[in-house]
């Protein structure tokens, strides 16, 4: 069984352009990202699932420069592009991770991992009941049963959110939930980057642990930010996604 993890990246963000190659402790954003992947030790490969957009050249050398598999598709149809990107890799079990969550703890992507192999299901998640802090979500799904969500919908928001009719048919598709423990409850903590506002926190986060701890974990920023609360003000008036 060959477990992929596919990050979808586009330099054409409407809130802030080119975004995952902003740098922090001198490095993009999406390298701390990759970096983080790596260092899952169930992963077998990890692609970048970008568009065929000229803005996104950019994305495919900094893929061949740091050694990182890359796969180019639609921009509108993030569906078929992640389908094509797990095909491109010879997926049979699919973590879907996306390019603005560079602080991921790679040991609840393990866990999430872990959680959907040793129980019988098609979709494991820590995000669809949210209780970790925005910017902790994995999804790990069957690659088949992704497959065959598409031939079952052509909703446009299905198209764009690639789990969302897997999320919505439950007795189709058998799940199961990662849910924080007491110490790792922050649901309304966004690290996701999405604006500036979340940019500046995000990078002094990274330039805070990076030089001891550079694979530092979900429990570790929260510990940091409760002592840090003016840290916290900087990007908590953000309106997220779906939170409008």
């Amino acid at each position: 069984m060959r477990i992929i993890a596919t990050i979808e990246a586009r330099m054409s963000s409407t809130r802030l352009p080119g975004k995952v190659l902003l740098k922090a402790a001198g490095r993009p954003m999406l390298e701390h990202l990759v970096s983080r992947l790596r260092a899952v030790p169930s992963l077998d490969g990890i692609v970048l699932a970008t568009t065929v957009n000229k803005t996104d050249d950019q994305l495919e050398d900094f893929s061949k420069a740091i050694g990182l598999d890359c796969y180019r598709g639609s921009e509108s149809d993030v569906l078929a592009r992640v389908i094509g990107a797990g095909e491109f890799m010879h997926a049979d079990t699919l973590v879907e991770i996306t390019g603005d969550c560079p602080v991921i703890d790679h040991d609840l992507i393990e866990q999430t991992i872990r959680m959907f192999l040793y129980n019988n299901v098609q979709y494991a998640s820590n995000s669809l009941i949210r209780s970790f802090p925005d910017g902790m979500d994995t999804q790990v799904m069957q690659f088949e049963s992704l497959k065959s969500s598409a031939q079952l919908t052509q909703h446009p928001l299905d198209i764009e959110h690639v789990s969302r009719f897997i999320c919505n048919h439950p007795e189709l598709y058998p799940r199961v939930h990662l849910v924080a423990p007491p110490s790792l409850y922050w649901p309304e903590l966004g690290l996701t980057l999405d604006e500036p506002r979340d940019y500046e926190l995000l990078k002094m986060i990274i330039e805070y642990f990076v030089p001891s701890n550079p694979l530092f974990s979900c429990s570790d920023i929260i510990q940091l930010l409760k002592q840090r609360p003016e840290w916290v003000a900087i990007n908590q008036t953000v309106v997220r996604k779906g939170d409008a």
